[in-house]
């Protein structure tokens, strides 16, 4: 299988080429300080379904981030050669993902975590020869999912959640999954710049479901709240 990426990346992969932080989250990132960390945005094509991108779920008993959907990915090691190496082998270690079936295209600006000081840098991926994938470690990850573009963009699954601590973000319901938080920043602003996105209902907010919550919300069904002016950076308190 080729590794030159399909041309309906192109548009994303020129939009990207003058991206800076501040399209993704209004915090500023600190010239120095935090702890590097890196995550893959991994795209890939089906036939007869269309481009995807791979997501898995935190297990529910987790400390940290329990259920939570996110892209692979964590802190660097020592031995890592730079941030791609990180994410290359956080996927690896998470979901068993074969470091040579990517083609990595490029890598986004670093976004700044302030609650947990984590400096995280998304690095886009062509999944150029895509394999079965799945959790590692049960523990750690409970489930990995290939989530299509076309339902992440349906105006039905959008919308966006209010955090306990009263940050407001994006959100999809796919598949049984709510991606919200940096997870989700990440994703709106690359389908924007993809030229994916649909109009949708942006008063539609519900409150965040306790963790371990299923199924995911409908956005179809859920309360629907007063468009908030609260500030939406590419993650909430964690």
């Amino acid at each position: 299988m080729t590794r030159q990426p399909p041309a309906w990346l192109d548009p994303l992969l020129a939009r990207l080429g003058t991206a800076r932080a501040e399209d993704f989250t209004r915090i500023a990132t600190p010239e120095s300080g935090g702890r590097e960390s890196a995550v893959l945005v991994l795209l890939a094509e089906e036939p007869g379904a269309g481009p995807d991108v791979l997501v898995l779920q935190r297990a529910a008993t987790l400390r940290n981030h329990a259920g939570q959907p996110a892209f692979p990915g964590g802190a660097a090691d020592p031995t890592d050669a730079d941030v791609t190496a990180t994410a290359l082998r956080e996927a690896n270690e998470e979901v068993d993902l074969d470091p040579a079936s990517v083609t990595v295209l490029t890598e986004l600006p670093k976004l700044w975590i302030p609650v947990s000081d984590f400096v995280v840098t998304p690095v886009l991926g062509w999944w150029h020869r895509p394999h079965p994938v799945h959790p590692r470690e049960p523990a750690e990850v409970a489930h990995v999912a290939r989530l299509p573009v076309a339902e992440l963009v349906d105006p039905a699954n959008r919308m966006r959640v209010r955090h306990p601590s009263g940050w407001i973000g994006p959100a999809f319901s796919v598949r049984g999954m709510l991606v919200w938080g940096f997870t989700a920043g990440v994703l709106a602003t690359l389908l924007e710049m993809g030229g994916w996105a649909r109009p949708w209902p942006r008063d539609r907010v519900i409150d965040l479901p306790p963790a371990g919550a299923d199924p995911a919300p409908s956005a179809g069904t859920d309360a629907v709240d007063e468009a908030t002016s609260i500030d939406e950076a590419a993650g909430p308190p964690t």
